[in-house]
């Protein structure tokens, strides 16, 4: 969203020696002499210094109007070709002559402060010295010439950070928006430039939308220029980053989704970039996921997404991510195509943000439908994780963990999950300095542990397998767990353990009673009542305030005593191990339990407070 500097050029011609009336001062006449020979040897001649600018400034300050054109159109010429950082006594001739009532004073003089205005000092100065309240009083001006040169300068002006406030407080906001209308198509550039140029803060995205900006920006979407498009469409997306903004747009432009979906087919590649960001920005509201979808923006997001240029690869991944969080997206966006791109997507090394947005849709698509979770592991996304988790930035492993919990919700795939060695992966990944790593592999360890209806022929071997490897196995892991000081971290492992035990499996079962280290920290997190600090990993990504999370951390505590407790029950041998594997909590007979015992319906509530953060849509 990058700043405008576009100042309309050859809106001046270059200065002639003009015939003077023969009533001059003074002064005036070896001004006009000294201004006559310092152009004609120009190539050599500081202007912005010493008797050059002492005569323009001469000439600038006459009461003659013919002398005032020759200043202004000398100080035009000299700005096309050279900028540099000037002073006042620079400033305050050009800004005196755009005060002139003269027109070709006013357009000769706003062409060189446009110029100027190229520079980063001479942009806080020129806004310093006053030279706003000239410029707006310009853009008024009947001359389109005039208010080409003056919306220009401004929109130079409006670049730097420190001018935007002052300029949505100058009262520009209004002209510049009429001024985006313009039947001339460099005014409406420079203008659509300008406006674009004032959207980078809340503040002045505020003052923007209250001028009436929406509907004009929106109404040039449709313009035959790629620049002004452009200008309007990075402006909207922009405006859209603010909720409030998007519900007026909601309200009030109902092609707006529509006429940004036919953008993204536009034959220039910063346009369809700009559109599907906008689409992205308005994506954050469940309407517009929904509508993209409606409007067939699925076609021309697909055809970015699988684009050899990085931006509009970015910036399609961006949009598809925010589409797939509505539940009925899920399945529209698989049928359109969208799973083979994704995951092509993930090996995406030029750019961790791409591989983010990738992986995360698939989370997304993956939610709430045991149909897409098929398709996506049926298209090789588990597959692609396993060969890449351990080589991509911390920020992708986190989201790939994250896809590989929510997957491992389902009973019918937890198998084959473990068949494609999936925990090889995952053990490593529970000792990464990143705790969000940490959790989401340690949650997709438990929840590939977890099995509502299990029955006689389920395979628990692959636990097996990585009882003692790779680096420590899932016998470390545990044990790193239930000793965590994290109770979010303790809670996974505890609950983990007693799907490992409740599976029936004799050699896991012998793996986790012959533990030296387990029992300990068990029988310990058995007796505590001690709080611990809870991470906000596992934890739906909502507000919550300071009490929610002590009620948590506690009935968190809670639980852990529970479940450990239901763990010595097994490991001290007071429950019969010889019932059928397959048996749920609530089908298992529990010899001499104690008061505080898990029954089988807390258990399968517990089993759903661990998961429910693993299906979330982000």
């Amino acid at each position: 969203m990058g700043n405008i500097t576009s100042c309309c050029e050859s809106c001046f011609r270059s200065s002639k020696s003009q015939p003077y009336e023969p009533l001059l001062l003074e002064n005036e006449r070896e001004a006009v002499a000294d201004l006559l020979q310092f152009l004609e040897n120009r190539t050599n001649t500081n202007f912005f210094s010493g008797p050059p600018l002492a005569a323009l400034t001469t000439l600038s300050f006459s009461d003659n109007v013919d002398l005032q054109r020759s200043a202004a159109l000398a100080f035009a010429e000299i700005t096309e070709k050279e900028v540099r950082p000037v002073g006042r006594e620079t400033l305050d001739p050009i800004l005196f002559l755009l005060s002139s009532h003269d027109t070709e004073v006013q357009r000769a003089a706003s062409a060189a402060l446009g110029n100027l205005a190229v520079n980063t000092d001479n942009k806080l100065l020129i806004v310093k010295l006053g030279g706003l309240e000239p410029l707006i009083r310009q853009m008024l001006s009947p001359n389109v010439e005039v208010q080409c040169n003056a919306v220009g300068c401004v929109t130079n002006l409006a670049t730097h950070d420190d001018n935007k406030t002052r300029i949505a407080k100058s009262g520009a906001l209004m002209p510049l928006t009429r001024l985006a209308r313009s039947k001339d198509m460099r005014v409406q550039r420079n203008a659509t430039g300008a406006l674009l140029n004032m959207t980078h803060s809340d503040e002045n995205r505020q003052q923007l939308v209250n001028a009436g900006a929406i509907p004009v920006l929106v109404g040039l979407l449709n313009s035959p220029d790629t620049d002004v498009q452009y200008y309007c469409t990075t402006a909207l997306s922009n405006i859209a980053v603010d909720g409030a903004n998007r519900k007026k747009l909601a309200q009030s432009e109902p092609k707006l989704v529509q006429n940004l979906v036919q953008l993204m087919d536009s034959s220039s590649l910063k346009v369809q970039c700009q559109a599907a960001l906008a689409l992205r920005n308005l994506a954050s509201d469940e309407k517009y996921q929904l509508e993209i979808v409606k409007a067939d923006g699925l076609t021309p997001l697909l055809r970015l997404l699988q684009s050899t240029y990085l931006p509009l690869i970015l910036s399609a991944a961006a949009c598809a991510r925010n589409v797939s969080i509505h539940p009925m997206n899920e399945s529209p966006i698989i049928e359109a195509g969208f799973l083979q791109p994704l995951i092509n997507l993930l090996a995406f090394k030029d750019n961790e943000e791409v591989q983010c947005h990738a992986i995360s849709t698939l989370r997304n698509l993956a939610a709430s439908s045991e149909k897409n979770k098929w398709a996506i592991v049926k298209a090789g996304a588990v597959q692609s994780i396993k060969e890449l988790v351990l080589e991509v930035p911390m920020n992708v492993q986190s989201e790939m963990t994250a896809c590989v919990a929510v997957l491992a919700l389902s009973d019918e795939l937890k198998g084959q999950l473990l068949e494609m060695g999936i925990c090889e992966v995952l053990i490593p990944l529970t000792n990464s300095p990143s705790s969000e790593v940490q959790g989401n592999s340690a949650a997709a360890l438990g929840n590939l542990s977890s099995k509502d209806g299990r029955t006689a022929s389920d395979d628990y071997s692959a636990f097996n397998e990585v009882w003692d490897k790779p680096e420590g196995g899932m016998h470390n892991y545990l044990y790193r767990f239930l000793t965590s000081p994290d109770a979010t971290f303790q809670h996974i492992a505890v609950w983990t353990i007693v799907q490992l035990l409740e599976s029936g499996d004799p050699q896991l079962i012998s793996n986790i009673r012959g533990s030296p280290l387990l029992a300990p920290h068990i029988r310990q997190l058995a007796t505590s009542r001690n709080s611990t600090p809870s991470s906000s990993v596992g934890t739906p990504h909502s507000a919550r305030s300071h009490s929610d999370q002590e009620t948590d951390t506690a009935e968190g505590q809670g639980e852990i005593q529970l479940l450990s407790r239901r763990i010595l029950e097994f490991i001290d041998g007071d429950v019969d191990l010889s019932m059928t594997p397959g048996a749920t909590p609530s089908q298992r007979h529990v010899a001499g339990s104690v008061d505080g015992s898990v029954t089988g319906r807390e258990h399968d509530e517990l089993r759903r407070s661990v998961q429910k953060a693993f299906s979330q849509n982000h």
